[in-house]
């Protein structure tokens, strides 16, 4: 709980103890979903998602495999502002992604 001084208002409270809640809420783990489609190729899918994860072309191919087989994959975990930044280059080609908190 937080403990503030006894000359701060209460409007000053409120405000601090919201301002405290959204900082927590972006920071809570999310993750980032890929969702197959019957539009995409998988070399497509696998370049896209080495450009958005910088991750091995093995793990792209990991994911992308997983989504065409599975309908989706979870492909990132972590803060908010990351989450957006990796489905921001997904969706540059119109892949399908969602963000979800868990």
């Amino acid at each position: 709980m937080t403990k503030f001084p006894e000359n701060i208002s209460a409007e000053e409270k409120t405000s601090s103890l919201q301002q405290e809640k959204t900082e927590a809420e972006t920071e809570l783990p999310f993750k980032v979903l890929l969702y197959n489609d019957d539009w995409h190729t998988f070399d497509e899918v696998i370049i896209q998602l080495i450009k958005a994860l910088r991750c091995s072309i093995g793990k792209a191919k990991r994911y992308a495999f997983e989504a065409h087989v599975k309908g989706s994959a979870v492909i990132f975990t972590g803060e908010l502002s990351k989450c957006l930044r990796i489905t921001s280059v997904l969706e540059e080609i119109a892949l399908h992604t969602e963000i979800v908190s868990e």
